[in-house]
């Protein structure tokens, strides 16, 4: 048991220090109705209609500002960066607690089955 213990305890650790990217198979979808109001948007955007690009980039980026921990007071250059290491943050931390409930639900297994 200590050595299965142990085995979960290195799986949350590595899922902690890891910054590499689980990649998913890649799957075929018709396109999606966000895809196609997408194409819509540039569609606008090349024709002249809706917002100019300017304001488009400049709200997002207030968007970003409001997402990321501190952003309101970075530059732009930094908020990019900032939000790449969140995002890394955050990835694993949900790494972590895939790991924590693969444990816990193991656990808990362990003890149904010795009658608790």
């Amino acid at each position: 048991m200590t050595q299965k213990k142990s085995g979960m305890v290195n799986a949350v650790e590595e899922s902690l220090v890891s910054y590499r990217r689980v990649r998913r198979p890649e799957r075929h979808h018709r396109r999606s109705r966000r895809k196609i109001r997408d194409v819509k948007v540039l569609k606008e955007v090349k024709d002249g209609g809706g917002e100019d690009e300017k304001a488009q980039v400049e709200r997002k980026i207030v968007a970003l500002q409001s997402i990321v921990p501190g952003g309101e007071s970075l530059g732009i250059d930094k908020l990019f960066e900032e939000t790449a290491g969140y995002i890394l943050a955050l990835q694993n931390q949900l790494q972590a607690l895939r790991a924590l409930t693969i444990c816990f639900e193991g656990w808990e297994r362990e003890r149904m089955k010795l009658g608790g």
